[in-house]
């Protein structure tokens, strides 16, 4: 039977465009909607029980995450695939955290993204191609305990090296002068990390970084 398919994207021409790719698989796939909040997502989800939500992993105000964490209690059968243009670990692993069968990147095209929405439905959890090199470098530093500081929590590998040196107590002049950056930059990568650790200042994110025990 062909793969029943829910797609949510909050751009018209996005859920147009996907709509046409797989209308040239119809006899493998079948979109059972086209939907482009989490609220409408969730409840045609419920209603026509789709094999998988394909998402993009920003949705307005709200997140394909919110959508992925909604469907494990509202329809746990149902998988989640991203379809989405961010290409960096830190999504990945956040959208992997959440719950999702699979990530992959908006370039893909009609044939291969037919022959991954049948892996997921098989069971499999699918990661774009372009990407399963830099993830497994990343799960090799893992095993080895060289993974960086923070990346449970959501941290990029940079968010953490200014986590680091602020734990070390240096101003933000100094964090820019010891990574060669703007101070600029510096202020960007604080506000980021103060966001994901759920603080406010400085003092917020060392006493985080250390009740963590992120930095030994």
């Amino acid at each position: 039977m062909p793969i029943r398919v829910l797609l949510v994207d909050d751009h018209e021409m996005i859920l147009r465009g996907l709509e046409a790719m797989l209308q040239r698989f119809t006899d493998q796939v079948a979109v059972v909607g086209a939907v482009s909040d989490v609220a409408a997502a969730v409840r045609l989800a419920v209603e026509s029980a789709p094999d998988v939500v394909l998402s993009d992993l920003r949705l307005g105000k709200n997140s394909g995450l919110d959508l992925c964490t909604a469907l494990r209690t509202a329809a746990p059968t149902v998988r989640v695939v991203f379809l989405t243009v961010y290409d960096d670990e830190q999504h990945l692993f956040q959208a992997l955290r959440a719950g999702a069968a699979g990530y992959l990147l908006k370039r893909v095209d009609g044939p291969e993204l037919v022959r991954h929405l049948h892996s997921v439905r098989d069971g499999e959890v699918v990661i774009d191609p372009t990407m399963a090199g830099r993830v497994a470098a990343s799960a090799a530093h893992l095993h080895n305990g060289e993974f960086w500081p923070g990346a449970r929590l959501g941290l990029t590998q940079r968010e953490s090296e200014v986590l680091a040196l602020l734990v070390g107590g240096l101003s933000n002049r100094a964090i820019a002068g010891r990574l060669v950056v703007s101070d600029d930059t510096v202020k960007t990568h604080l506000r980021g990390l103060y966001r994901k650790l759920a603080v406010n200042d400085r003092s917020g994110a060392v006493a985080t970084a250390l009740r963590e025990g992120l930095f030994r």
